[in-house]
């Protein structure tokens, strides 16, 4: 691609993080806390893209310019050519002579230039598909997949007498986990999550959590026992009510250690605006 069209592309890229920067888009690529730096980098982009046009707008001109001299000075040199070769020619010579013979003009030397290949055009799919499609959440077919990614907390807040206690997924998974349920019991407990059957069908709460975006994303699973529903759609979100129970379970896939929920009430919801949980690290 030639200079001019990698100045678009580039502010193309740059227009597109600025889209998904004011949009909810970015909650798909990246966590929430990272969004001023992404339109920080948008910025950037389209100013280095104008800036560069603006540079070969110059240059360009600068070009023409210095060839419209040169051609210029060429063009005096030959009438200057053609005056003393005139003073040079005797008038009243009129024998015949030979004619020496006519030289051919050099080939030019000039290098030749091959066109850009055309499928480095096929840079702008990904580009387009950025703009014009929202890639939807790591669901279940992840979950199922990876070990549970549950990490035990650093230390434990004072949790609110709100009945229900709505909590992360993550916040609720720890305590029940590693905290043995001293802040949870006798409270009624609301979370939220999508669904994922694993191999043998028992049914887990997940929700992804990453660290700075979806390409680290890992599930942190809670499982389900008591009220659940009667039929269970792998990635639909549902809202549990439910109360702390002791019992735990290994991940099959790492061997890593899950909680149980005491189901008493569950609810479908609609997907969140931010899919993915950013509290296991904070």
């Amino acid at each position: 691609m030639n200079r001019q069209a990698q100045t678009a592309v580039l502010f193309l890229i740059g227009a597109a993080l600025l889209h998904a920067g004011m949009t909810d888009l970015y909650l798909r690529y990246v966590k929430a806390g990272l969004r001023p730096l992404l339109l920080l980098a948008g910025v950037v982009l389209i100013v280095t893209a104008l800036a560069t046009a603006w540079y070969e707008w110059r240059r360009g001109r600068r070009t023409k310019a210095a060839q419209a001299q040169a051609n210029a000075r060429e063009g005096e040199a030959h009438e200057q050519e053609g005056e003393s070769h005139a003073h040079e020619t005797e008038p009243h010579e009129t024998e015949p002579h030979e004619t020496e013979p006519h030289e051919t003009e050099p080939h030019s030397t000039a290098p030749h230039v091959h066109p850009e290949p055309r499928v480095s055009w096929f840079l702008l799919v990904p580009l387009f598909a950025l703009i014009l499609v929202a890639p939807p959440a790591l669901g279940s077919y992840s979950a199922v997949r990876t070990g549970t990614a549950l990490q035990k907390p650093y230390g434990y807040t004072a949790l609110p007498a709100t009945d229900p206690l709505p909590m992360s997924l993550v916040d609720y998974a720890g305590r029940a986990a590693y905290d043995h349920g001293r802040h949870l019991t006798n409270r009624r407990v609301q979370v939220t999550g999508f669904v994922a059957l694993d191999g043998k069908g028992a049914p887990y709460l997940v929700r992804m959590a990453l660290n700075c975006c979806a390409a680290d994303a890992q599930p942190v699973k809670i499982a389900l026992t008591g009220k659940i529903p009667p039929v269970l759609q792998p990635d639909s979100w549902l809202q549990v009510t439910g109360t702390y129970t002791p019992k735990t379970t290994r991940d099959p896939v790492n061997n890593g250690l899950i909680p149980y929920i005491e189901v008493t009430q569950a609810k479908p919801v609609p997907t969140p605006k931010d899919p993915y949980d950013e509290s296991w690290n904070q």
